[in-house]
């Protein structure tokens, strides 16, 4: 089969880069978690006092300091799966914080942080033979990739599943906050002027609201060999 470009876009939490995580594993691909770029310059901006205290961001400080932000990632050995890096710096789990998924969305509306982070993105998957998941990968990224999938789920789903990954590791979860911060990204996520989410021409929706992990692992794989082949 031919090495081709998979771009899975989708909301927040539904599930898309456990997906795209296992697909490049089980493919031999390359695995890029564009969401975890784009939470690593959160958690940069707030770990250096770059958000303004209603929560908004201090845009020219942000944008002077973008070149002192370096994103990477590394595989890790017990689970299989590349963990993100920040100067160096494992961040995996500090990332995936409510503070930084509540914050994550006003970082990612930034045009300067998006066309920094997809040009890394573009050069990343130069040479195809790799997985990419985020919000604008089949419209922006990549909007040639031969296999295009976009994944959601309802609200409320995607909340449970948030909600029992934090409490899985350890982490403080409330159902209600978090329920109410997907809807507020979704919403944010959708109507931001530059790469807002949405549909790629040409790509293949999965509602996973009711399919298990298994069944949806098998029809993102379905959906590779047919692309792969033609």
């Amino acid at each position: 089969m031919k090495k081709i470009t998979i771009a899975i876009d989708g909301h927040s939490s539904c599930g898309k880069s456990t997906m795209a995580k296992d697909l490049a594993k089980r493919i031999g691909y390359i695995y890029v978690d564009t969401g975890a770029m784009y939470r690593s310059v959160t958690l940069y901006a707030l770990r250096n006092g770059l958000f303004h205290a209603n929560g908004t961001i201090k845009e020219e400080e942000l944008r002077a300091q973008m070149g002192n932000i370096k994103i990477s990632f590394k595989l890790n050995k017990a689970t299989g799966r590349p963990d993100t890096y920040l100067n160096g710096e494992n961040v995996e789990n500090q990332i995936r914080t409510m503070e930084v998924s509540s914050h994550v969305s006003v970082i990612a509306a930034l045009p300067f942080v998006r066309a920094a982070l997809v040009e890394q993105q573009q050069q990343m998957g130069a040479e195809k033979g790799i997985v990419m998941d985020g919000r604008d990968i089949g419209t922006v990224v990549f909007p040639n990739a031969e296999l295009k999938v976009f994944v959601t789920a309802s609200p409320e789903v995607r909340a449970q599943r948030r909600y029992d990954e934090l409490k899985a590791k350890g982490m403080e979860a409330n159902f209600d906050d978090i329920l109410k911060n997907v809807q507020e990204r979704d919403y944010i996520d959708s109507h931001r002027a530059t790469s807002p989410l949405r549909k790629a021409e040409g790509a293949i929706e999965l509602d996973n609201s009711n399919i298990t992990i298994e069944q949806q692992q098998q029809w993102l794989y379905d959906q590779y060999s047919k692309a792969a082949a033609l």
